[in-house]
């Protein structure tokens, strides 16, 4: 793994300056994320590491940028927007589901006590750890492996965050809730108008059941079964 980020990385210059982070945070708060803490924290996370030097000058844009092997950094606001529903949850350990760049396993780390990240694809896990590891992060826990299945070792969670489109709410995330915990995830429609459509949800788990909520429309990569080497 790499060494630290320096002072120097971390604060960027010109395009990923401290300068462009708080105009890209200003328009959140304009588009309507109103967590003052999830504001904060972008303030301050490092976007730019997080991406291909190609895409350095398109870090705090609202757009989404790819990452390698089919998958995508979503767009600040999506980020923002997810990050400040698992907030509301009021959790202290939380499980993410798609690692990806690490960049929401980032912000995450600096709004709770604990999170645990899993990742399907090898070299993106292995590509975040270095990431985080480099900027000192010491309160995630990463793990290779297929993220329909959870963590079981590690549960019960506050809350799980998936990030990709899942075609259900799988059973295993919720076996591993805790009472009142909640799943907050990309869900695709499967009858009538609704198919084919992705709809942001929250499940939450409760003594008869689960209780879904039906957010708002998203567009997320497809959370795909089993893992890559």
């Amino acid at each position: 793994m790499r060494p630290r980020f320096s002072d120097e990385d971390i604060a960027g210059i010109g395009i990923t300056s401290q300068r462009v982070r708080d105009r890209m945070v200003a328009a959140l708060a304009e588009a309507g994320i109103t967590e003052p803490r999830v504001l904060e924290v972008l303030s301050r996370a490092p976007r730019h590491l997080f991406v291909e030097p190609a895409f350095a000058d398109r870090a705090y844009r609202a757009d989404s940028l790819p990452i390698g092997h089919g998958q995508t950094l979503s767009q600040p606001w999506m980020v923002a927007r997810m990050s400040e529903l698992t907030l509301r949850e009021a959790p202290r350990r939380v499980l993410e589901i798609g690692t990806g760049s690490g960049y929401q396993t980032l912000v995450l780390a600096q709004l709770f006590e604990c999170v645990h990240s899993i990742e399907r694809i090898e070299a993106l896990s292995a590509r975040a750890a270095a990431r985080l590891q480099g900027l000192g992060v010491d309160n995630v826990r990463l793990r290779h492996d297929d993220g329909r299945l959870g963590w079981p070792a590690a549960a019960p969670f506050d809350a799980i965050l998936v990030t990709a489109c899942a075609t259900e709410i799988h059973p295993a995330w919720i076996e591993q809730l805790r009472p009142g915990g909640a799943v907050i995830a990309p869900l695709q429609g499967a009858d009538g108008l609704d198919a084919g459509r992705q709809w942001l949800v929250r499940a939450r788990k409760t003594a008869r059941g689960v209780q879904l909520r039906r957010l708002e429309p998203v567009r997320f990569v497809p959370l795909i079964e089993g893992v890559i080497e």
